[in-house]
């Protein structure tokens, strides 16, 4: 046991004395591995391993959106690099387009006269007028649209030697499109008083015709084209014709009498055509003509230019009532107080075939007449209506109306939130001294 571990280390150093120079050639130099990091920061490598040593990459969405940004960009830039190709190429053709555009505007002159083409004579030559001169042979300039040439049209002319420039593309005349009534009115069939009789024929000349045209049709007659409502100022005849505007989903075009008048020759004729054209293209529609009596009389030897104008405009209303063009959506409604002094070629049958009279209203209708008036006032308890609706004087509806509204000014004045039965009496005194127009005699003497 001694001698094992001695002869050991006789053996080592017996063997590691010849073998010693030969252990310092075998031995290789192997610097030591310098620490990854010092602290937070990383030494740099330095020689040629670190030089070309890549960088490790991992896949990041950070990544993935920056590589998707920086393409949107490219394309983007790609996108402005051929525009701006684009324009330049462009550039030159655009130059020559205005200066053929300023051209055409020194052909045409500044400012343009508006005139009516009459007649086409060939592709380059017609014949135009205008409003306050005489017809004259014209040429026409080869940059405008001849497809869209047409006898009638209105068309822009040159102001010095009056030639074909160009055209107006909106036909529609400015006075037919207000005449159109966009928002329907607030009164209804129930805001009238009475007049059931009135109502009923109005419904089944003008409105049945228009949403149920297959009845007239089965039973083989035609349904009136138009209708006239006749009577005393005041009696509701206006108000009718705004609850067939409010129940009806047709096109409701409200015309005066007096606007069909024009102060140049031909314009009311044509303002006439055009409102019927414009009513016939937004069929189903309803024509109504208030105060008819305006150009509407009856036909005398006219001895001024103005009452020959009006009679030709009339004419052609009777033109467009009755004549070759077939009517079938559009309905007439004229209304009137004096119809003794209309023509009785615009009354006759076939033209309009509905006379409905308003007379003035009997004591049923004023009692309704009162209760509309009044529903939404706030009356005391001492009113007592029927001593007005049993009255001798004659009211329309229009007088009621107007005793209840200056009922309510009175108590209004009074600083009273209820209306009484002496404000009703000095309404109705107020009302009937001014519809008789009755200043006492000696007043302003």
């Amino acid at each position: 046991m001694g001698q094992g571990p001695s002869g050991g280390l006789n053996r080592q150093g017996g063997d590691r004395k010849p073998d010693g120079g030969g252990d310092k050639k075998e031995k290789k130099f192997e610097p030591a591995a310098p620490p990854s990091r010092v602290g937070r920061k990383q030494r740099k490598q330095k020689g040629p391993e670190a030089a070309a040593r890549l960088p490790a990459v991992t896949p990041s969405t950070k990544c993935k959106l920056r590589l998707l940004k920086m393409e949107r960009i490219k394309d983007y830039l790609l996108m402005e690099e051929e525009f701006v190709a684009n324009q330049e190429r462009l550039k030159p053709q655009e130059e020559k387009a205005e200066e053929d555009r300023s051209k055409v505007d020194d052909l045409r002159g500044t400012p343009m006269s508006v005139g009516n083409l009459e007649e086409l004579i060939d592709e380059n030559h017609a014949i135009v007028s205008s409003s306050v001169g005489p017809e004259y042979y014209v040429g026409i300039m080869s940059f405008v649209d001849k497809d869209q040439l047409e006898p009638g049209c209105s068309i822009l002319m040159h102001n010095k030697v009056l030639s074909v420039v160009g055209i107006l593309q909106d036909e529609v005349d400015p006075m037919v499109s207000v005449m159109k009534v966009e928002k329907a009115p607030l009164e209804s069939y129930a805001d009238i008083g009475g007049l059931e009789a009135q109502i009923q024929e109005i419904k089944e000349a003008v409105e049945l015709p228009l949403t149920h045209p297959e009845l007239y049709e089965d039973i083989g007659i035609k349904p009136p084209k138009g209708v006239i409502l006749y009577g005393e100022p005041g009696t509701g005849k206006t108000l009718l014709a705004k609850a067939v505007a409010n129940s009806t989903s047709a096109t409701f075009l409200r015309v005066v009498g007096s606007e069909l008048i024009q102060k140049y020759l031909g314009d009311g004729p044509k303002l006439v055509r055009e409102l019927f054209r414009v009513a016939d293209d937004l069929s189903p529609s309803i024509v109504f003509i208030d105060e008819i009596d305006a150009v509407g009389t009856k036909r005398y030897d006219a001895n001024s230019g103005g009452e020959r104008e009006i009679q030709r405009t009339m004419l052609e209303l009777l033109n467009q009532l009755d004549g070759f063009d077939s009517r079938g959506d559009v309905k007439v409604i004229l209304a009137t107080n004096r119809i003794e002094s209309l023509d009785p070629a615009l009354l006759r049958p076939g033209r309009i075939d509905r006379k409905i009279e308003f007379p003035l209203p009997d004591i049923k209708t004023r009692r309704r007449i009162f209760q509309i008036h009044t529903s939404k006032m706030t009356l005391s308890e001492d009113v007592n209506l029927e001593e007005f609706v049993m009255t001798k004087d004659e009211f329309s509806g229009a007088d009621i109306k107007a005793i209840c509204t200056e009922a309510g000014l009175l108590a209004l004045r009074e600083r009273r939130m209820k209306v009484t039965h002496p404000d009703f009496k000095k309404a109705k005194e107020k009302v009937m001294f001014k519809k008789k127009e009755g200043v006492p005699e000696g007043l302003y003497m």
